[in-house]
């Protein structure tokens, strides 16, 4: 933005993600920290399809924080690029205990990339998305239907939005 009020100064903006991880090996950084998985840079809202409330982005908080505890419970972060949770602008007829429940649909997404130009989803053992999607229906209130993603990079982007 040419507007602001001081001088922004981006010393890494011409690197791509693959290119800053390699910087940050060469310069001794932790290893929790270099491979970190990408965040979106217009923030958590793109992850929140339709309308975006507290509630809404607190949900798909609490769906996120179980999705990346699995995977590191299965000791697989270190495998996939990029994990995420995305809360859709649905909702769905479902059970939690004896009741009959009309709540909020989310999906799960990890994928394998070099560069983040291209990706393929990732293929996890079936007992890791099933403890997930177990987690979540019965720890999150607010969802009660987790779907995962499985499309590739093309034709889809690896966030939905």
């Amino acid at each position: 933005p040419e507007d602001l009020a001081f001088t922004l100064i981006e010393p890494l903006r011409e690197l791509f993600k693959d290119e800053v991880r390699l910087l940050g090996k060469e310069l001794g950084l932790p290893d929790e920290i270099v491979y970190r998985h990408p965040f979106p840079g217009p923030g958590l809202s793109v992850r929140c399809i339709g309308e975006i409330t507290k509630e809404r982005l607190d949900t798909l908080r609490e769906v996120d924080a179980i999705f990346i505890d699995e995977i590191r419970r299965a000791g697989l972060y270190s495998e996939i690029w990029q994990a995420l949770a995305t809360l859709l602008p649905v909702k769905s007829v479902g059970v939690q205990g004896d009741e009959r429940t009309y709540e909020e649909v989310c999906t799960l997404r990890a994928v394998t990339s070099e560069d983040a130009m291209t990706a393929d989803w990732f293929k996890f053992p079936p007992e890791v998305l099933q403890k997930a999607s177990s987690r979540i229906c019965n720890e999150v209130a607010r969802v009660n239907r987790v779907l995962y993603d499985i499309t590739s990079k093309p034709p889809g982007t690896i966030e939905w939005e």
